[in-house]
């Protein structure tokens, strides 16, 4: 890794003397001034070293660094996690591990409802399409990437070339190392890392307790604290057929987590917007945010409505039905935070600020910054929902289409230059992308025609019965009829099959092939359906697509002369928006104020009995079946009672940090992030450091649970604890 300070005051320089063709660094602090104390997503290179000295008196050493970094996991279906045990044990949480319960489940079998345990080695289950990614090396590639933009480019001219030089750069490394390469934008363009990752593609599940205690309190409780949530889950990463060797993992700390006490948390926040204009935060308040509650909330009536149809019908639809709630609720937090004077006039201070600051230095290009921006935005405000319903999918709802769209657009891809090719299908990507497109995942007719249905009547709905594209994929048909039509004439994709019968006709890998060789014209020809569709709306979706890429380059450039005077007038100060990419997080553990009360740090199992009682385990509060055959041993021993169950800290996280560990500062694991409080949900772009707090369960319920309730005593033995 480079040397950390030298590598942050590079950036600084390149930023302060570039011409205008850098992109836009985006800026993580708020407010218009540097990060208050616990703030901030800090890159690995650099880590926040002087910030920890001056604040916390920490000095964090590159070996310590190091081992965290490659002990971290990225789970590429969404979360973090971290390696455990050196036999390639991972930790993360079970609703970062729904995805593949609820895929290896089946008629007989519901793990994501039930758990699972896995008593020996041989019994773990192979996981369908699940990559594990660890972060081996970073690069700065920023010249090479400026380099390849010339002076005087126009947007669109400027972004094909910048996304031509990433995809060499990222097969050229992918050849010499083997490793997965990725070109990672940061501070929204102002720099380029080579991230290269370890990739684990046998991963078997090995341990997951039922939802009802992962997910106690359900929807009612989620993103509020107090709470008594064991989100947690097993996995084990797999080489030629044996557990991984892996010489950097955790060590679980023995000693509760003291109230008071800097932890860290090192994992892959997914996404923020805290360097967003106040015109930007607006079209998320008036336009993006109704539009996706709009969405989730039809979405989470589909959902329920089709579960109540039978157990059947409920365990097929429980993982989506899960995230669509969650999103809701997260959505609504923003969207409240949108709708709040107070941030919004903080944020409004920050800009005049920063406006200051931009008339200082010499105008990069024709125009203000911020009023680029502001006529851009009217731009995407014409083609965003058309662009949401047919390049984003919301008005094709279906696995099918999903797949009949990668299939077709990965034969155009093909044909196409390496460097102009669309980012999902870079050469470099091919084998995850592959992984993915031919995973045995059962897909469910019944659903798939539920969900259908109801995506092209919101398309209707939304552009008009009579709208000329609406026609053509309706051809002339109710959306019922023709969504099924649809779902029974494809065949792209793995369908359950009933014990001894032949197993249902799959052309995924036929129609793939051939489209590689022959080109779209081979993918069509097969007949599909789907494809049929997805060939129907491509073009426009592209013709939108192009549109939206063009005003986030325009946008990019206005973002890096604001970007280039914050860096002047603030320094080596700033951390980048999060990017789904391992990032270091640092705080206190410490309780809060809210409603007039102090809402304490910890919880402990005391407290989960007390709560089901409260609600006389009235659904969401009900325990599992095999917590209440053991509550009357558990509440004999003091000891288990007083345990810690969850706690706080004011570390900065968002989406993508669930499964993170939770570290003190010897390195030692003493928490498991999965999730934030009510306060937090404004965390996409503004930090309030009086109320954010991030909760993890802490290790010793982990480890309690594991031999005290479910008996895994080979597997709670297999954790290292450090006394």
């Amino acid at each position: 890794m480079p040397a950390p300070r030298r590598s942050q005051s590079r950036l600084v320089a390149f930023l302060l003397r570039s011409a205008p063709t850098v992109v836009a660094a985006a800026l993580a602090v708020v407010t218009g001034s540097v990060a208050p104390a616990d703030e901030g997503m800090w890159l690995y290179s650099p880590p926040p070293r002087e910030r920890l000295q001056r604040d916390h008196g920490i000095e964090l050493s590159a070996e310590w660094l190091t081992h965290l970094q490659q002990a971290s996991v990225r789970f590429n279906s969404g979360g973090s996690g971290s390696f455990v045990s050196a036999d390639g044990l991972v930790l993360t949480n079970h609703h970062v591990g729904a995805d593949s319960l609820q895929k290896l489940g089946d008629e007989r079998h519901d793990y994501y409802r039930d758990g699972f345990i896995a008593a020996r080695r041989e019994d773990e289950l192979k996981c369908l399409d699940l990559e594990l990614n660890v972060l081996v090396s970073i690069e700065d590639v920023t010249p090479a990437v400026e380099a390849a933009v010339a002076p005087g480019m126009d947007a669109e001219g400027a972004f094909a070339a910048r996304r031509k030089a990433m995809a060499e750069i990222e097969q050229k490394s992918l050849a010499a190392t083997g490793l997965r390469s990725d070109v990672v934008t940061l501070y929204q363009g102002g720099a380029y890392h080579l991230y290269r990752a370890k990739k684990y593609t046998d991963v078997r599940l090995v341990f997951a307790p039922e939802r009802q205690i992962a997910f106690f309190g359900g929807d009612a409780d989620n993103f509020e604290y107090p709470r008594y949530n064991l989100d947690m889950c097993l996995f084990r990463a797999y080489e030629n057929g044996a557990p991984a060797k892996v010489p950097h993992h955790l060590v679980w700390a023995s000693a509760p987590v003291a109230e008071g006490e800097v932890v860290f948390v090192s994992g892959h926040p997914g996404h923020t917007d805290r360097a967003n204009t106040i015109r930007e935060l607006e079209a998320m308040r008036d336009r993006q945010m109704p539009w996706s509650l709009a969405n989730l909330n039809r979405l989470e009536v589909l959902y329920t409505a089709y579960a109540g149809q039978g157990p059947e019908q409920a365990r097929q639809v429980a993982e989506d039905l899960f995230g669509v709630q969650n999103s809701r609720k997260a959505r609504s937090g923003v969207y409240a935070g949108l709708l709040d004077p107070r941030i919004m006039a903080a944020r409004r201070d920050g800009e005049a600020r920063d406006r200051a600051s931009v008339a200082k230095l010499p105008a990069a290009r024709t125009g203000n910054p911020y009023d680029r921006i502001v006529a851009v935005e009217k731009d995407l405000d014409a083609v965003a929902r058309r662009h949401a319903l047919l390049e984003g999918g919301l008005a094709f709802n279906s696995k099918f289409f999903a797949t009949a769209r990668t299939i077709l657009r990965a034969a155009e891809e093909q044909a196409t230059p390496r460097g102009a090719r669309l980012r999902a299908f870079r050469a470099s990507n091919r084998e995850s992308l592959e992984m993915q497109l031919f995973s045995k995942e059962p897909i469910h007719d019944d659903l798939e025609i539920a969900k259908l249905t109801d995506s092209l009547s919101f398309l209707a709905a939304t552009l008009g019965g009579a709208d000329e594209l609406v026609e053509k994929v309706l051809s002339g048909k109710s959306p019922r009829d023709r969504a099924t039509e649809l779902v029974r004439g494809s065949f792209l994709g793995t369908r359950p099959t009933a014990a001894g019968a032949e197993p249902a006709r799959d052309t995924r890998r036929e129609l793939y092939d051939a489209g590689l060789k022959g080109g779209r014209a081979a993918v069509e020809k097969g007949g599909d359906p789907m494809v049929a569709l997805a060939a129907l709306v491509d073009g426009e979706a592209r013709r939108l697509r192009m549109i939206v890429e063009k005003a986030g380059e325009v946008k990019r450039q206005a973002h890096a002369e604001i970007t280039r005077a914050r860096f002047a007038s603030e320094g080596d100060t700033l951390y980048p928006d999060a990017t789904f990419t391992l990032r270091l997080a640092y705080g206190t553990v410490k309780g809060y104020r809210q409603d007039g009360r102090t809402v304490p740090a910890h919880t402990t199992y005391a407290g989960l009995f007390d709560r089901a009682d409260e609600k006389r385990e009235t659904p969401p509060f009900d325990l599992p079946a095999r917590w209440r055959g053991k509550r009357g041993e558990l509440e004999k021993d003091g000891a288990f009672l007083r345990t810690p169950f969850n706690f706080v800290c004011t570390a900065d996280i968002i989406g993508g940090n669930s499964g993170s560990a939770v570290l003190d500062g010897q390195g030692r694991l003493v928490g498991l992030i999965f999730d934030g409080n009510i306060h937090s949900l404004g965390g996409d772009y503004w930090f309030d450091a009086a109320r954010n707090r991030s909760v993890a369960v802490h290790p010793a319920a982990l480890l309690l649970a594991l031999e005290e309730v479910y008996g895994a005593t080979a597997l709670r033995q297999e954790l290292r604890v450090e006394p």
